[in-house]
């Protein structure tokens, strides 16, 4: 269920701060959302995988956190992030 190589630089692609980046808040952000959704859609089939749930809480959890950080220190980069991603602001 992880996350494919191309996958990574396909969603991370226009969120990359320098080439090697793999820690800015942007770039967490982008990948966490990939797997939500991800992991949205498989519990759409297995509504019972309670486990997976769990995991899934806790990655938008995780999201929510990087997104408030972002939003203190970063709110230009914070309002671009949300735009590109389609996410609630």
């Amino acid at each position: 269920m992880a996350l494919t190589n191309k996958q990574k630089t396909k969603v991370t692609a226009e969120v990359k701060r320098h080439e090697k980046d793999t820690g800015s808040p942007e770039y967490q952000i982008a990948l966490f959302t990939e797997k939500i959704k991800q992991l949205t859609s498989h519990l759409k089939k297995n509504a019972k995988d309670f486990h997976s749930r769990r995991g899934l809480l806790k990655m938008i959890s995780k999201r929510k956190r990087l997104m408030t950080y972002l939003q203190k220190t970063n709110e230009k980069d914070y309002k671009a992030i949300v735009k590109k991603l389609e996410l609630k602001g």
